[in-house]
């Protein structure tokens, strides 16, 4: 045992003064020497002293050459003594890095004529590469210069080696004596617990970390949000229902029933059940003439509004598909100013890359009151977005079925030193709130983002499936921080 062999090495010499020798001689593994010096240390028995040494070893680039010699004499060996050689020719014979560095070094060496033809300029000469390599290996020492050669070309690394050097401890006894750890019900029965020692206690040793639960990075950034929400007195939209019908998803929004978005490609279809059955007829019935023939200062869209398509059942695109159903519900009470928001997921029939998945999560608020502009619109958007730490917007007009006027959302990002969008807006029309039952003077100003996008900046995820999905790497909830947005 490496522990008796130092403990009686010590007995009777003064010192062992290196680690590497004193394991070579007994033939033990050096790390198995370190393992005892270091627990013996711990307790006293010994003390250490750190010995480091510093070597040059090949890399295994510098080995390759070691054994098979230098690029610049595989390339000089290659070219015939008498004649040229073509490069074409030169190349073929050797593999791509040793043409290319030989090709540099032996032009530097002036060993051969590099041109259309390659031909030599001297008949014989020295790898002397590879003799300072296989000297390294051996351990001898070189001079400044070859050694920074040699670095300079990433063929050798510096390797630092690491022992100790031993003497005795103020605790140094030639046998370790055992100490106990716990005080048993047998050390009481037999009363040897008067002559036992015991092991001190470490009142500053750290115990085994706690297991616990972590929250995923957008359940984070999700409560931050609701928080921000709460604070500008917002209520929170029931959104537990992901299927929802073609009426509440598209219809009532005045989205035409041959838009791309109703697409197959675009949107998850439910084959069982494939139709809802509860609808409120009459105000179908309004949905349907205001996409036939328009109404209330709209000429429609002027097409066959069919009731099968509005009753197929899909996985909800957005969840605006909510807010209808709370704007239609808040039309048929009399009228109360509201602020409603959502954080809930969404689904849409997207190829799956790096920045969209087939689901994913959208946030959205709205506001219903009287007489409401396009101003107030951008008021409550720059005081939500500076609670994020987003206080440099810009708007671009933009196109939504349901909305008019509609804008997008851009925000100067610091770190890329560029705008990025970060949301969508608009006033809800008329074609979809008069059906409703709203008085005249009523307007709906409303925004959405997704979840995933701001989580992706805040945590420096660039790729959504590591963040959303199967593939998320469950480590990534334990080693990130609690979610701190821009809140003043």
């Amino acid at each position: 045992m490496a522990e008796e062999a130092i403990l009686g090495y010590l007995a009777t010499s003064e010192e062992i003064p290196d680690s590497d020798q004193f394991a070579s001689q007994h033939g033990f593994q050096h790390n198995d020497v370190v393992n005892v010096i270091k627990s013996l240390h711990g307790f006293r028995y010994i003390d250490a002293q750190d010995i480091k040494r510093e070597s040059w070893v090949l890399t295994d680039e510098g080995k390759k050459y070691a054994a098979d010699g230098s690029p610049e004499i595989q390339l000089f060996l290659a070219v015939p003594q008498e004649g040229s050689i073509s490069k074409d020719e030169l190349q073929k014979k050797l593999e791509p890095s040793v043409f290319k560095i030989g090709c540099s070094q032996a032009g530097k060496n002036k060993w051969v004529d590099m041109g259309k033809q390659v031909s030599r300029k001297v008949q014989h000469v020295e790898d002397k590469v590879k003799d300072l390599l296989i000297r390294i290996q051996k351990g001898e020492a070189l001079c400044k210069d070859d050694i920074n050669s040699l670095k300079a070309r990433k063929l050798i690394v510096a390797q630092t080696w690491k022992g100790y050097s031993v003497k005795k401890g103020p605790n140094y006894a030639p046998t370790r004596k055992k100490v106990a750890t716990d005080l048993t019900r047998e050390n009481l029965q037999r009363g040897d617990w008067k002559e036992l020692e015991f092991k001190e206690y470490n009142f500053n040793a750290k115990g085994p970390p706690a297991e616990a639960g972590h929250l995923h990075p957008l359940l984070k950034v999700k409560q931050q949000l609701k928080n921000i929400f709460l604070q500008l007195g917002f209520e929170e939209m029931p959104t537990n229902n992901f299927v929802e019908s073609s009426f509440w998803n598209f219809d009532a929004l005045f989205q035409p029933q041959q838009h791309p978005a109703r697409d197959s490609h675009d949107t998850f279809f439910l084959e069982v059940p494939s139709t809802t059955r509860e609808l409120p007829e009459e105000y179908v019935k309004l949905v349907k003439r205001v996409h036939e023939s328009g109404g209330y200062g709209s000429r429609g869209y002027m097409y066959d509004w069919k009731k099968e398509e509005a009753n197929k059942n899909l996985l909800r695109t957005h969840t605006t598909a909510v807010s209808t159903r709370m704007l239609y519900a808040l039309a048929k009470q009399p009228f109360t100013p509201k602020r409603y928001f959502s954080i809930d997921r969404v689904f849409r029939n997207e190829s799956v890359d790096r920045t969209h998945l087939a689901e994913f999560h959208q946030i959205e608020g709205l506001v219903c009151d009287k007489g409401l502009t396009l101003g107030d619109l951008i008021g409550v958007l720059n005081d939500f977005f500076s609670r994020l730490g987003m206080s440099k917007l810009r708007f671009k007009p933009a196109y939504n079925p349901y909305t008019e006027p509609s804008m997008e959302i851009f925000s100067y990002h610091e770190g890329l030193k560029k705008w990025v969008e970060i949301g969508n807006s608009g006033m809800f029309r008329p074609e979809m709130l008069l059906p409703m039952g709203f008085p005249e003077d009523v307007r709906v100003i409303a925004w959405g983002l997704s979840l995933e996008r701001p989580t992706m900046i805040l945590y420096g995820v660039d790729n959504i499936r590591d963040l959303f999905g199967h593939k998320v790497d469950l480590s990534l909830m334990k080693r990130n921080p609690i979610c701190r947005l821009g809140i003043d």
